[in-house]
């Protein structure tokens, strides 16, 4: 292991993180100026539904457990309601298409099976999304994977669910503060399979407590009598303000370099399973069945392509401004944000968020492709940017290089990263963040 950088200090799905965002100052921009001359024939839809039956001792996401006095009710109104103002800021004036949908969380299937009907009506009516003709990701959960619930997605054009299973070992789940029993999960598996969504994914997390190779290669084979199309294996993180945070000796394990070694053996050890039953690697988290179809056009480039994210906890992005609301973990402060979310009336406005300049854009392109093990074609690098990212990151690009963290074999013009650099990936991508994002993040007050 690596003395300079250490391979577990940040999971980087998203850059600038929320932390790094700011309450924008008056007056506020509107959202019909920041769309107006965005590329809009490509765009993501992300749903947020801030709910959950239970909060898992790990989680640092923005949800809550239930929801008392109709407030699921008043959410989707408040989604409605944002929907109508986002879809008239887009405007008509030059074509609005929708390449990619999803719903995440918290647990989108915690709304009942009308209310997901209602959730699908938003996106489709509301925001002009065909959910039956691009690909459409819904996450659930092992008590929340009722047969009503997931025949509504199904009709309504899923094609691939996610499930959170974390372990089938029940042990394990205790330790990691998720109380369930596996028969549930397995009984949540096959309603899944029975819907014949054509994608299934299962995640799993490895470091927890008392994980052992074997512990973690049962979990896996559980997994693998699925045949899951495709597999996210996470590293277990203990975050100020969630479960574990408060019961564990968190200082003391984000210090104990023993629990670094423990989640990099498993994950190589789970990496190595994988690979030998048939997926492919696409990043250090994502295996995907190497028999499994295509899940539609791929045609959206996350690297370029805005984002509408609708929900309290969602994040959109447009070339020059990544907004969102206001961000918390503790509970007390996400049930005040998602109270004053639904008692929103006016969404024409940005409140919270960042500019992101040209430097930040040539940062978030290369940590966004070369985080996945397919690796990064420096032509449209150059193509986007006038540049050359050894030209604009060579300090970076040659640490990594020294630490033996980018592929030597790659074919010529991809810039990838070996196998070690992806096991590397929590440690490396925080190192592409610029000095005033990483200001920005340390100055942020935890809520």
């Amino acid at each position: 292991m690596s003395d300079a950088i250490r391979p577990y200090r940040s999971y980087v799905y998203a850059y600038p993180h929320k932390t790094a965002y700011r309450p924008l100052p008056d007056p506020a921009p509107a959202l019909s100026a920041l769309w107006r001359d965005e590329p809009k024939d490509a765009l993501s839809l992300y749903a947020h539904i801030p709910f959950c039956e239970v909060r898992c001792g790990f989680c640092n996401l923005f949800t809550r457990i239930g929801a008392p006095d109709e407030l699921t009710g008043r959410y989707l109104d408040a989604l409605d309601r944002q929907a109508t103002a986002v879809r008239e800021a887009l405007g008509d004036a030059a074509p609005v298409r929708f390449a990619t949908a999803a719903f995440g969380g918290g647990t989108p299937t915690f709304l009942t099976a009308g209310e997901l009907e209602r959730l699908c009506d938003i996106a489709e009516k509301r925001m002009g999304v065909d959910l039956r003709a691009v690909p459409l990701s819904v996450e659930t959960s092992p008590a929340t994977a009722t047969a009503d619930r997931l025949a509504v997605l199904a009709d309504r054009g899923a094609t691939r669910l996610s499930i959170g299973v974390q372990s089938f070992v029940e042990a394990e789940a205790r330790a990691a503060v998720r109380p369930q029993r596996r028969a549930d999960v397995e009984a949540a598996l096959g309603r899944i399979r029975d819907t014949g969504v054509p994608v299934l994914n299962i995640d799993l997390i490895y470091g927890i407590d008392g994980q052992t190779e074997e512990s973690w290669r049962s979990s896996l084979d559980a997994a693998l009598t699925w045949r899951p199309e495709e597999l996210y294996l996470y590293p277990l993180y203990v975050r100020p303000l969630t479960g574990l945070g408060r019961i564990s000796p968190a200082d003391r394990l984000r210090a104990d370099r023993a629990w670094d070694e423990q989640r990099l053996r498993l994950y190589r050890h789970g990496r190595d399973h994988l690979l030998a039953h048939g997926y492919e690697q696409v990043s250090m988290r994502m295996f995907r069945r190497t028999d499994a179809a295509p899940l539609g056009p791929d045609d959206y480039a996350c690297q370029t392509d805005g984002m509408i994210g609708l929900g309290c906890g969602a994040r959109s992005y447009t070339s020059a401004l990544h907004y969102s609301f206001d961000y918390a973990v503790d509970m007390r402060e996400i049930r005040s944000i998602i109270d004053s979310y639904t008692e929103t009336e006016d969404f024409s406005r940005v409140e919270v968020g960042r500019w992101v300049d040209a430097g930040e854009a040539r940062r978030r392109h290369l940590l966004q492709s070369l985080l996945q093990a397919g690796g990064m074609p420096v032509a449209g690098y150059e193509e986007r940017f006038g540049s050359s990212p050894f030209a604009d990151f060579p300090e970076e690009l040659g640490r990594f290089e020294a630490l033996g963290w980018l592929d030597a074999e790659a074919p010529e013009g991809i810039l990838r990263l070996s196998p070690e650099g992806l096991a590397y990936s929590d440690g490396l991508g925080p190192e592409l963040f610029s000095p005033s994002v990483r200001a920005a993040m340390a100055a942020y007050e935890p809520k």
